[in-house]
């Protein structure tokens, strides 16, 4: 039963799961069908602001709970993740699901309402660092002052090594960002969106090394292109023709899709996925090899 159901009995808050063709939910569905509780995140105004719109959240569920083994359980909350005064209350609200909180997968992003370096401001930079990189190191904070030691916190030094009570047996927590393809290659138009992301990869093993103290695996995948609707013609908020002659010479002529990126990290989840730490792992098919 184990071995069928690896993460039976663990709770996963995902964010950013408000479109059933989304990375978010396709992550959620993994987490789901490998035993795990499930709590997600949502902030579907966003959506309703992008070119492929909002979808149904109650269909969003249901899609979900599809996945559940027996006995696991399904919550979600909204929350503006840009409002960073919501993120307690998030990981707090997942925690209470079951008591525990054992895996943070944070998939949420903005996205439009961005340019090339002439057209920066400092609202369009700070809309984007607040949401993509701000908003993930203090869910990843809150998941880890679950973790910390009762006697570790207080009175402790700003930028104090951290002691946990290692070793481990086994990891206390995996944590996953999402960053982006900017060191691939060039990002034209995406500055914002590229500066926040890259952020989280350039960070990464900062971090990783802090909550591995902890027993906290933190890994960071770039999925590469996969299309969850802002590459169809009809939905799409960029030009398309350099993109698909890109994609004729890529090894499986294709975009990635939301499934591609859920395999990896419901596999970094499990026992086996627990040597790989501080990482940032391209997932995309050699697209960037093309």
């Amino acid at each position: 039963m184990r071995s069928q159901f690896p993460l039976e009995g663990r709770t996963a808050l995902v964010t950013g799961v408000s479109r059933r063709r989304g990375i978010g939910y396709a992550v959620a569905a993994k987490l789901a069908s490998l035993g795990a509780n499930l709590v997600v995140h949502h902030h579907r105004p966003h959506d309703l602001d992008q070119p492929w719109g909002g979808d149904d959240l109650d269909a969003v569920r249901d899609g979900i709970r599809q996945h559940l083994i027996d006995g696991s359980h399904l919550a979600d909350h909204a929350a503006d993740l840009a409002d960073a005064s919501t993120i307690p209350t998030l990981i707090g609200r997942a925690a209470a699901l079951t008591g525990t909180l054992d895996i943070l997968v944070c998939n949420h992003a903005r996205s439009g309402d961005d340019g090339g370096i002439l057209d920066m401001t400092a609202e369009r930079l700070s809309g984007h660092w607040d949401v993509n990189a701000r908003a993930s190191l203090l869910l990843t904070a809150e998941f880890a002052r679950l973790t910390a030691p009762r006697d570790e916190t207080p009175g402790r030094m700003p930028g104090e090594r951290i002691t946990g009570d290692g070793p481990y047996s086994e990891p206390r927590g995996r944590v996953l960002w999402m960053t982006s393809g900017q060191v691939l290659g060039p990002m034209r138009g995406e500055i914002a969106y590229a500066a926040s992301k890259a952020a989280l990869a350039g960070v990464t093993r900062s971090v990783a090394a802090e909550l591995i103290e902890l027993g906290i695996i933190l890994n960071t995948i770039n999925p590469g292109p996969v299309n969850t609707g802002y590459m169809d013609p009809e939905t799409t908020d960029r030009p398309l023709d350099e993109l698909q002659a890109h994609l004729a010479t890529t090894p499986f002529g294709r975009y990635g899709s939301p499934r591609d990126t859920a395999e990896l990290i419901g596999w970094l989840c499990t026992a086996e996925g627990a040597w790989i730490v501080g990482q940032v792992l391209t997932s995309d098919g050699g697209f960037s090899l093309g």
